[in-house]
């Protein structure tokens, strides 16, 4: 197929890459940056970002930057998550058998938490991923996850991951107190072109490839398609490299971009 053609040594732009493979710009630095800080002090960090942005690969990240001995990253992407859910998914993945009723559940995680932190010396970190689908009754859950001891500790950090909407929903009037206990906020942003084509080459390079196959026209156009977001630039590229293949063509230049984007992108 295709990889035989370019030389690959492997696929292109998967998502499979090891933590230490990852392209991080400026931003995305910034980003895992802030969220370590927060897991350090136990804090309440909002994460916000595009689809595609990076944002749950940066969690990744951040899961290896941690030590393991001292933190326990638990990670939960559920697009119905209710309270009684999260309650049970976090003892589970805690190695607990949860109480059936959802009063109990809290309580005895409640318990577990402290138990890491003051017995066993470990401080959980929860990510929340997609935080712009979750209801009312769960983001006001949230606000109550983050008071122990009348508001004066924390034996964990929490951190909740969501597209821009999130930002908005929060906004609102009636999810003021749960924005005055944020900590931390940061919006990842789109890449930028020279970002954009060094994301490109790295994915390349660590593909195997030992020559350029995106002429730098391009690149451009891929950038002005995709707003330098990730996700939507490994899609455009491997197409790319598809019909590019198909036509037994050694590089992509612009035109076959705009023909890709036209014929396969196109809403």
């Amino acid at each position: 197929m295709f990889e035989e053609f370019y030389s690959f040594s492997k696929p292109p732009f998967g998502r499979d890459l090891k933590v230490s493979e990852l392209f991080l710009t400026g931003s995305h630095k910034e980003m895992v940056a802030r969220m370590q800080y927060a897991a350090e002090r136990r804090q309440f960090a909002l994460c916000t970002g595009e689809v595609g942005a990076g944002k749950s690969t940066i969690a990744r990240l951040l899961s290896s930057k941690l030590n393991a001995t001292k933190y326990v990253v638990l990670y939960i992407a559920d697009s119905d998550l209710t309270p009684r859910n999260f309650y049970y998914e976090v003892l589970h993945q805690l190695g607990h058998t949860p109480r059936f009723f959802r009063g109990y559940a809290k309580r005895q995680l409640n318990r577990v938490l402290l138990d890491l932190y003051e017995n066993q010396h470990k401080t959980p970190v929860i990510i929340i991923d997609e935080g712009h689908l979750l209801g009312r009754e769960m983001l006001e859950e949230i606000r109550f996850l983050t008071n122990f001891r009348m508001d004066s500790f924390s034996p964990m950090s929490l951190i909740l991951l969501g597209q821009p909407e999130l930002r908005r929903i929060l906004s609102t009037q009636i999810y003021e107190a749960i924005v005055q206990r944020l900590n931390l906020r940061f919006d990842l942003p789109g890449m930028s072109l020279e970002d954009t084509r060094g994301y490109i080459e790295h994915h390349l390079r660590v593909a195997g490839a030992t020559s350029a196959l995106f002429t730098d026209a391009a690149i451009e156009v891929i950038y002005d398609y995709t707003q330098g977001i990730p996700r939507k630039i490994n899609n455009l590229c491997l197409a790319c490299l598809m019909a590019a293949f198909v036509e037994r063509k050694r590089f992509v230049d612009d035109h076959m971009v705009r023909v890709v984007i036209d014929q396969e992108f196109a809403v």
